[in-house]
Parts: C-alpha cells; structure tokens; sequence
C-alpha cells in the first residue's frame, strides 16, 4: 500500500487549543474541497507531493521525530482522502509512544470510522456554507457527515475539539444553527474546546463580528476560544 505526502515537518502548533506544543506535521496529498481562504492549495491536488511505500513512510515519520515532540498532526489537504494508509500510519506511530492528532472536516463517515481507533486527539472542522469549498445543493450532505463524524467522536471517548473557520460573510445565525446541532448531539464535557479561527489576510472578520459569535457558542459551551492561526504569526510553516 502507498500514501502520497505533500510534506513532512516539525513546527508549533499554530491552530486550536493545542496551540504552542512541538508537533510533526505529515500533510497528506489531496482535499475534494477548495475553500476561498485555503492556504495550502498546493496540496489539494490528489496526485501532489511524493508517492510513498507504507514503509518508507513509516521510515520518514520516525526519522522526523524529534526530542520532546508532543503529537503527531496528520494534516492536508484532508487526510480521510487517504484513510486507510492513514490508519496504518497512525497506528505505527502510536506504538511509538507518540500523540496522534486528526485534522479532518470529516467529509465521509465511513472513512472517519476507519481511522478513529488510531487517533488521541481529533479536531473536526465545520465547513461554513459561505465556504465556496462545495455545491450549495451538496452542503447538507457534507453538514450530516461532519455532524456523524462528530457523534462517533465523542461516543469513542475521544478526545474532539471542534473548529469553523469564519470570515466577514459568516453570520451568527449560521452559528446559532452550528451550536444547536452540535449540542444535540454532544454534551458540553464531550468537547475539549470549541475554537472559532478568524480568516488571515482574506476577508477578515470583524472583533465585533467574532465576539458575538463567540457568545453565541458560550452560551452552551464554556471552552470557547478565538484563535487565529499562531504559525502565521511566527513566520513558521
């Protein structure tokens, strides 16, 4: 079985409330999605970045480590493109004693099912539906998946953060709607933190705007955090 990664690097943590830890990051090759504020459309592509064995793969993880890393992030593009050498990686570098990290929008329940067992730590992101990453008339599909995904989450006792990315056009009725469904389906002490990440350099959203939306989420989640992305401000990748 092969993967293709777009990259393999150590750097900080610069998203939700992990934020700050030493991490390695494995950025798998390809997303089904192209968001406006995407900054990694270089590794959208499914055919992007270096083809690997399983085991050259698991080679390149383990000679990355480094001293004190606290996780291993698999990032992308979307690493459920690739989920069952996915799984096989994250499984690997469990037995090496490290944290292993999901950063997913979730797109596909099945998948996500598979990868599960062999993650710590899992951050779905809600994609808003002024995105432009998909079809109006195909949103509610992809809201049901990542809403699925969600509920798997918590029911394995994982540990889920939960991310949106909001812009100037997100509005907090989008996020009234958001934060009922999701309390529907997880109990305040099922999210280990619920970040609202401002869009960089694109259509920023305003304070005003941000503050009220994170109250819109405080009103039933307690850990709510406004975040934007800290890698971008340390000039790190």
């Amino acid at each position: 079985m092969n993967v293709r990664i777009f990259e393999v690097f150590t750097s900080v943590e610069g998203e939700g409330t992990l934020c700050g830890t030493k991490t390695l990051f494995v950025r798998l090759a390809g997303c089904p999605f192209s968001c406006f504020y995407c900054d990694t459309a270089e590794a959208l592509p499914a055919d992007s970045g270096v083809e690997y064995t399983l085991h050259d793969a698991q080679v390149l993880i383990k000679e990355s480590l480094q001293e004190h890393t606290y996780k291993v992030n698999f990032t992308g593009g979307d690493p459920l493109m690739q989920h069952k050498s996915v799984a096989l990686l994250a499984e690997y570098v469990q037995r090496q004693g490290v944290h292993t990290y999901l950063e997913s929008s979730c797109f596909d329940s099945k998948r996500f099912s598979h990868v599960l067992p062999y993650f710590d730590y899992i951050k779905i992101e809600f994609k808003t539906p002024d995105s432009e990453f998909v079809r109006s008339n195909d949103y509610g599909t992809m809201y049901e998946s990542t809403m699925q995904c969600l509920t798997n989450s918590v029911r394995a006792d994982k540990t889920t953060y939960i991310k949106v990315v909001v812009s100037r056009r997100t509005t907090p009725e989008y996020m009234q709607r958001l934060v009922q469904d999701i309390y529907d389906v997880a109990a305040p002490n099922e999210i280990s933190g619920f970040v609202i990440q401002p869009t960089y350099g694109v259509e920023e959203p305003s304070l005003e705007s941000l503050l009220r939306m994170y109250d819109v989420i405080h009103s039933r989640y307690a850990d709510v955090r406004i975040i934007p992305q800290l890698h971008k401000y340390l000039g790190a990748p």
